[in-house]
């Protein structure tokens, strides 16, 4: 069996690793890819447009796809497969506007009484300042649109939510949604569904914030551990009862029954756990430390997923724990430095496993391509070994002036 993984981040490094472990497949192949991973895939440079993607499909005799980042869903590439009668892994176009439009996804949760933060709806920055002057501090203000992660402001003045709201529009006509601020810890709560079906994957925990001690600007993720206890004591089950399983009947409701991977973004609080956002694909650096966890093959959830068949399905986890630790470029965030020479040990301990992310190759040799550069991850029978077996990973590897947190699974350890 042929297998194309969409993407060129971590995430999809994973997924190719955990995807080519299973018998059933000859080949993967990663578009487009980066070098990093051709020890577990072929990689094809193109472009990942819809038609381009199906046009490489065709090309290669793919038997079944799986998409990893959130704009070729949004731009409906399982529709476009689809009609081409091609299996593929992914929410609809429909279904993917749950991430492609956060003033949708609040909507959405409005209608169907689902848990969410007070919030207010804007795409006149003079009308989004007027309420900001009205409301206390700390505020969230949110892109509305795809920002790679990239586009939350938690203001912790009502100036600082002013100037976010500036900052946005200078970019152009848009629409922002400005929430109150929720207490307490997130998690990401990551669900397979066939449609009518579903299976709730390990629970993990991911660090946004650029700096130790969730300070500085929003990320893609600078890291991430698994599994969390954050939900047990009954309040996983309650989760389903006033989240999960009504999110995926409302999405029937509306006519577009959901099939794919839904990650939700909780907020777990004295006052209870409420969406802090919907995303229609596998967290990143989530799938990092979800992928080594997983006993079971990955390949039939996915491909179940994608035909409905996800009732017969069931899954095995490790009893272990696993941390992960994105070493990023000097000065991401912001403008960052490229094609800096990366070292990585051979004689890593067995446990550790290292997925590219922004990585290129010179003269056959890594450097770095990116903001996120490489997720170093480690699995161990706790987590605080897990953590230490990151850290220590991460010191073995030569990236000069890689910036990284110190702090992974802190919130969880008292760090």
């Amino acid at each position: 069996m042929r297998v194309l993984v969409v993407g060129s981040g971590g995430r999809e490094h994973a997924l190719a690793w955990k995807i080519n472990a299973s018998p059933r497949v000859s080949e993967v192949l990663v578009c487009p890819g980066n070098p990093g991973m051709r020890n577990v895939a072929r990689i094809v440079p193109g472009e990942i447009s819809p038609r381009d993607l199906l046009d490489l499909a065709r090309q290669e005799g793919i038997d079944f796809t799986v998409v990893g980042p959130e704009s070729p869903l949004v731009e409906g590439i399982v529709d476009v497969f689809k009609k081409d009668g091609r299996r593929i892994f992914g929410a609809s176009r429909a279904t993917a506007r749950l991430e492609g439009s956060k003033a949708y996804a609040k909507g959405f949760m409005v209608r169907h009484g689902i848990p969410t933060a007070k919030h207010e709806i804007f795409s006149d920055p003079i009308a989004a300042n007027i309420y900001i002057d009205s409301i206390d501090a700390p505020i969230v203000v949110k892109d509305s649109g795809l920002a790679s992660g990239k586009g939350v402001t938690i203001a912790k003045t009502n100036v600082e939510a002013q100037l976010a709201v500036k900052s946005l529009f200078e970019k152009g006509p848009r629409t922002i949604v400005i929430e109150e601020f929720l207490e307490g810890q997130e998690v990401s709560l990551h669900l397979l569904s066939d449609g009518t079906s579903y299976r709730i994957l390990t629970v993990a925990q991911d660090y946004k914030q650029a700096y130790d001690n969730d300070l500085g600007p929003m990320t893609g993720g600078m890291g991430a551990v698994a599994p969390v206890d954050l939900l047990s004591g009954g309040k996983l089950q309650e989760v389903e009862q006033s989240i999960v399983r009504p999110t995926l009947e409302a999405c029937k409701v509306d006519g577009m029954p959901f099939r794919g991977v839904m990650f939700i973004g909780l907020m777990v609080g004295a006052k209870g756990v409420k969406v802090l956002e919907y995303n229609v694909r596998f967290g990143d650096p989530e799938t990092q430390v979800l992928c080594p966890l997983l006993k079971s093959d990955l390949l039939p959830l996915l491909e179940a997923s994608a035909d409905g068949d996800l009732a017969e399905i069931d899954l095995q986890w490790s009893s272990e724990f696993a941390a992960c630790v994105v070493m990023a470029a000097p000065g991401y965030p912001g403008k960052y430095k490229t094609k800096i020479p990366i070292k990585i040990p051979k004689d890593l301990s067995e446990e550790a496993l290292i997925f590219h992310a922004g990585t290129d190759e010179i003269l056959g040799s890594p450097v770095s391509a990116g903001g996120r550069v490489i997720n170093v991850v480690f699995r161990a029978p706790s987590l605080e070994e897990a953590v230490i077996g990151a850290y220590a990973s991460v010191k073995r590897i030569q990236f000069p002036g890689a910036h990284y947190r110190t702090d992974i699974g802190g919130r969880l350890r008292g760090v």
